[in-house]
């Protein structure tokens, strides 16, 4: 696989995107009477992950430090709107833990990485 960009090569920018496409391709098929609140909610949580790895990549180590910053707060907010979606019958048991798995993951990672930074 070729790079263009540095940050193509970070591991938790990988797993940001695969994270943001699977959750993508599993709204799509959630009924539209939610289509402004829990799948707009959660694809921007999931897709801000991983674009703010992206841009925060071009700026300043300082501004990177806020960028990821940034992304570990979509981590965190995904984990309510994953559990409304489990509570609306929108998600199995086991997609909801795989979900909530993966932002903790993804959280620690970016924390592992604002901290190598320093």
């Amino acid at each position: 696989m070729s790079y263009e960009f540095n940050f193509e090569k970070l591991e938790v920018y990988q797993r940001a995107l695969k994270f943001a496409a699977e959750v993508y391709g599993t709204t799509k098929d959630w009924p539209k009477k939610h289509a402004f609140s829990l799948i707009d909610q959660l694809r921007r949580a999931s897709l801000s992950i991983v674009l703010n790895i992206a841009e925060g990549a071009s700026r300043t180590r300082p501004e990177f430090k806020r960028f990821i910053s940034i992304s570990r707060g979509s981590c965190h907010e995904c984990v309510p709107i994953i559990e409304i979606a489990f509570r609306q019958k929108l998600l199995t048991l086991e997609r909801k833990e795989a979900w909530l798995n993966e932002v903790i993951i993804l959280s620690k990672m970016l924390s592992k990485l604002k901290n190598s930074m320093s």
